[in-house]
């Protein structure tokens, strides 16, 4: 029932309304590990399963345009993805949820969703709730099976509103490092945008 009202959500009050009792975990996977934009009591690595990291939304103004879209991240089913679990007070989940709305919710290409999120804590673990906006796949803007060269093609000519799709993945792939996680698809979609952006002279 959640996972329906969450689809259908028409703003971040219906994400109020369900969010779960204490307060609210926001799921980190792509630059809201690095720039999340707002006040949070702590952090941690999570852990969620059943989605994947995937560079999988065109971007249109973020990091890309309507003539030249970039490419960002989203959640794909299938798999597990480590990023970081930011825990929100519940008194200021209203104004995060509006401002994580604002950004992540403009354009609709996600579909925000509740799920279970695995936190470790040195030797003891716990799982939460947690939201993470996860890629509409009827949206237009998914971009779906695309080869790793036309990813790489798409990253390297992106320019939008926050800056290059080259700068976000460096980002991202920096954080991911520093939690002790490596993706070698990712690794070499970097590398071959940067080689693109540097043979048109736009690096």
């Amino acid at each position: 029932m959640t996972k329906n009202l969450l689809r259908n959500a028409r703003g971040p009050a219906d994400i109020l309304s369900t969010l779960p009792p204490g307060d609210l975990w926001v799921f980190a996977y792509g630059s809201l590990m690095w720039s999340p934009g707002f006040r949070y009591l702590e952090s941690t690595a999570g852990l969620l399963h059943g989605y994947r990291r995937s560079l999988c939304i065109l971007s249109l103004r973020h990091r890309g345009t309507r003539e030249r879209p970039g490419l960002v991240l989203g959640l794909e089913r299938g798999g597990s993805c480590r990023g970081i679990a930011f825990r929100v007070s519940r008194r200021a989940a209203p104004g995060v949820l509006a401002a994580l709305w604002r950004r992540e919710m403009g354009g609709r290409s996600y579909t925000p969703r509740f799920a279970k999120v695995a936190l470790r804590e040195g030797s003891r673990s716990r799982v939460v709730r947690a939201l993470a906006f996860v890629a509409d796949l009827s949206h237009p803007q998914y971009a779906r099976g695309l080869e790793p060269r036309a990813i790489a093609a798409l990253v390297a000519q992106g320019i939008g509103e926050r800056g290059t799709c080259v700068e976000y993945l460096h980002n991202t792939l920096a954080h991911m490092r520093a939690l002790g996680l490596q993706d070698q698809r990712l690794d070499f979609v970097l590398g071959a945008a940067r080689s693109l952006r540097k043979h048109t002279g736009t690096i």
